[in-house]
């Protein structure tokens, strides 16, 4: 079967499954009362279920196994490995982001749960072993214990980025859909040879999260809550290093998110603030208060993450996209200090 036809038909197989079951996804929500209550932070109208992730981890699940018939060459014998890795891991990230939306886990309990799901993910060969050298564009590999640290710090890492960014209608969504598209052409595409098997992987990402915008879309009908958001970070950041470990491709793609956490962090931290306490300080809580609208927030994100990972596609040289990496940085630090947090409500 052609590549693109094979990809064609496991995103539309997402895409459809996503936004079908997103109706089931929203009354099993209000039947278990996981439901957004306006107040504090949340300043929407009315009831909205936090069940997005259920449609979201099916419709994923579901493309994936059907990508697994496909007459698609595979050239690793260990893909299988990291295949059941990568479900294994989705679903215990769904399964704690919902015991998380029912009853609002202490933010100990969370983290536990979240660097238990990322060291679940070594033995099934998830891990980062080296990052090219960007003086040398040589692999640089580290010692065992940087590998287990590095890999937990980033797939941890990479769930609270996404279960931090979705805090307006469609963003988190719509960015992780973008930059799964970025990994889809990655691997499809750039690496050679092209391991168009895993390739399929991304493409279902991207399905799931496109299929289920409309639902998350200003005014949202259903949320992803801490279900889909987890699920989405842990699947990302693991598509990210079975993809050709190509994680610097996601930092570049993801850097205004992951530079607001950072920020967040040291900036709470400085002021005596517990780093997880909730608060509309992130950037597009900052943005919006600032009198930015939801859809200009939105517009930016999305062309941020698709500039910076086409840039990661298209500049073959380490050391260029190191440069290119700094100066992101430089623009990023002027975009942070646009909408103060003392000036937020």
């Amino acid at each position: 079967m052609l590549f693109p036809l094979a990809a064609l038909l496991v995103f539309l197989i997402a895409f459809l499954l996503s936004g079908g079951s997103a109706p089931l996804a929203s009354r099993l929500g209000h039947l278990l009362g996981m439901v957004d209550r306006p107040g504090g932070r949340r300043r929407h109208r009315g009831e909205i279920p936090r069940t997005g992730g259920l449609a979201l981890w099916l419709a994923f699940v579901l493309a994936v196994l059907f990508a697994q018939i496909l007459p698609i060459p595979r050239f690793d014998p260990k893909e299988i490995i990291r295949l059941a890795g990568l479900l294994l891991g989705g679903t215990l990230s769904l399964i704690l982001g919902l015991i998380d939306d029912r009853w609002e886990l202490p933010p100990g309990p969370q983290f536990l749960g979240q660097a238990l799901i990322a060291f679940l993910a070594l033995p099934f060969l998830i891990f980062i072993e080296y990052v090219n050298n960007p003086l040398t564009d040589r692999p640089l590999y580290f010692p065992p214990l940087i590998v287990v640290l590095l890999t937990v710090f980033w797939l941890a890492g990479m769930m609270n980025t996404v279960n931090w960014l979705d805090g307006i209608d469609g963003l988190a969504s719509g960015v992780v859909a973008i930059v799964a598209l970025v990994l889809f052409l990655h691997a499809g595409y750039r690496l050679d040879p092209p391991q168009h098997s895993v390739a399929l992987l991304p493409a279902a990402l991207a399905g799931a999260c496109l299929g289920f915008l409309p639902w998350n879309w200003s005014p949202a009908r259903l949320f992803l809550g801490s279900s889909g958001a987890l699920f989405l970070g842990y699947t990302l950041g693991v598509l990210a290093i079975i993809g050709g470990a190509k994680v610097a491709t996601v930092v570049m793609a993801m850097a205004l998110p992951i530079a607001d956490v950072g920020w967040l962090i040291a900036y709470r931290w400085r002021r005596g603030r517990r780093p997880t306490q909730g608060g509309r300080d992130h950037l597009h809580f900052r943005l919006l208060d600032a009198g930015w609208s939801p859809h200009r927030i939105r517009l930016a994100y999305y062309g941020f993450a698709a500039v910076a990972g086409g840039i990661a596609l298209l500049i073959p040289s380490a050391l260029y996209k190191a440069l290119a990496l700094a100066l992101l940085a430089g623009m990023l630090l002027w975009v942070l200090r646009q909408a103060p947090p003392e000036a937020s409500g």
